[in-house]
């Protein structure tokens, strides 16, 4: 593969998390955050990032996010056929759409189809709608798809 030109990326924050742990003094707070990234020309990828401070988060969770990226094959402005994927409790349907529908998709799984490129598709997410499952179970489905 080439070189990834981190210019050519854009990221979508999906979820911040703040995570609270009970000290004797009080209240420690720390923040997760899920970034998506992709050029939106069939390449997408998640990271996750942990830290005392929420620019630090992100900053790890994009880093992350440059090691887990993969292609996607998009035929057109759509995918090339129906998908269904589970991932822990959470499961994606998507569905090829005809031109100018544009992206229906909820939750989690609409930053991860648009930074992807996809223009037009119909999707549906069942049972949890977990942030970190379903971007993972997004991610695995469309990298799933044959051209």
């Amino acid at each position: 593969m080439e070189a990834i030109n981190r210019e050519d990326f854009e990221e979508a924050i999906v979820n911040i998390g703040r995570v609270t742990k009970v000290v004797k003094g009080g209240r420690r707070f720390r923040f997760t955050a899920l970034v998506v990234i992709g050029d939106k020309n069939g390449t997408v990828g998640y990271g996750f990032g942990k830290s005392k401070e929420v620019p630090d988060a992100i900053k790890k969770a994009v880093d992350d996010a440059f090691k887990n990226l993969v292609k996607i094959n998009i035929k057109g402005s759509t995918i090339a056929h129906d998908i269904e994927h589970k991932f822990n409790a959470s499961r994606i349907l998507l569905r090829p759409a005809s031109e100018g529908t544009g992206v229906i998709a909820g939750g989690a799984a609409r930053p991860v189809i648009e930074l992807a490129g996809i223009k037009d598709i119909l999707s549906k997410s069942i049972g949890s709608n977990n942030p970190n499952n379903l971007v993972r179970a997004t991610i695995q489905a469309l990298s799933r798809i044959k051209s």
